[in-house]
């Protein structure tokens, strides 16, 4: 099973003690994966549908405990297994209008309410409804990438209505998504690791908090070891490619004007990097009869190297 999953599956084993808070998850579910439809006698059928089964036994459970109704009040719907869409109908008026006037899409009287159920109204007044809202939203149509590999989670949306929603409620938690247009649909997505283990953490999935943090955690150890190894393989062949340019011009000096031409103290040095050609400048300091520091040594070889050039320039004037 995928890391999201793994996540919805978490997300539909909870369990809220509150009517409120399951009114929130249902007005959820049913914002995103739900619609109305009204015939010429104006009987009213409920029709939810989703590609995600957890979604689905989550609207079916929460009905159930909300209205008190019997399994075969929801019927399924006939061929929408086929097309990979689950669907459930609830046509029982008195039912239909129940589940319509808690969720806000009924007003009081039993008329269509003029604005839909949004964050600001009465379901997601309380933070814990906020937090089952967006549970219910990531249960219809969100989705979160493994954290082993790389860090993404998103609402994919049909209506900018939806999308607005979305990121209004985060926002109430701190947490600023980021919207882009797909085809048809509106993505508001999460890139920041931070940003979407709070998700976890609001929605109240612990165990696939846990699980997301042990992977960043692996990811950014595994991040620094690269880095770090990057940084010596770096260093290790600057300082291959340092020597080897070193070695050249104490060979050319060796055979132009002979090693035992040189002052003492660059004469022991040219004669100790020939002898050590991967010994470091802090090491060849080291192996001298009288030891000086990296500084010296790189002073030494400086004054070697300017030698060189000029014994190259020279035997290219001739």
């Amino acid at each position: 099973m995928s890391f999201a999953g793994e996540v919805r599956q978490e997300l539909s084993r909870q369990n809220a003690r509150t009517r409120h808070c399951r009114l929130a998850e249902l007005t959820a579910l049913l914002f995103f994966c739900g619609t109305l439809q009204i015939d010429a006698d104006e009987r009213m059928q409920l029709c939810f549908r989703t590609e995600q089964e957890t979604a689905q036994e989550r609207f079916a459970g929460l009905v159930k405990k909300l209205f008190g109704i019997q399994p075969e009040q929801i019927r399924q719907e006939e061929g929408t297994r086929r097309s990979g869409v689950a669907g459930l109908r609830i046509e029982e008026q008195d039912l239909v209008k129940k589940i319509l006037q808690a969720t806000g899409v009924l007003d009081g009287r039993g008329r269509l309410a003029e604005e839909r159920p949004q964050a600001e109204q009465k379901n997601v007044q309380r933070e814990c409804c906020r937090r089952a809202f967006l549970r219910g939203a990531f249960l219809a149509a969100g989705t979160v990438s493994d954290p082993n590999r790389s860090y993404h989670a998103e609402f994919l949306c049909d209506t900018e209505e939806q999308s607005e929603t979305v990121c209004r409620i985060l926002l109430t938690f701190g947490i600023r998504a980021g919207t882009a247009k797909r085809g048809k649909h509106q993505q508001v997505y999460l890139k920041d690791g931070s940003r979407i283990a709070d998700l976890l953490g609001i929605m109240e999935a612990p165990v696939s908090l846990m699980a997301f943090e042990n992977a960043r955690i692996m990811r950014e150890v595994r991040g620094n070891i690269n880095r770090k190894v990057n940084c010596e393989t770096s260093n290790i062949r600057k300082t291959a490619d340092a020597a080897a340019s070193q070695i050249e011009d104490v060979r050319l000096i060796e055979k132009t004007i002979g090693l035992a031409s040189l002052p003492k103290a660059l004469d022991e040095t040219a004669r100790v990097r020939l002898q050590y050609p991967t010994a470091t400048l802090q090491e060849l300091g080291e192996l001298l009869e009288v030891p000086v520091g990296k500084s010296g040594i790189n002073h030494r070889m400086r004054r070697l190297h300017n030698m060189a050039e000029q014994i190259r320039k020279e035997n290219t004037e001739v």
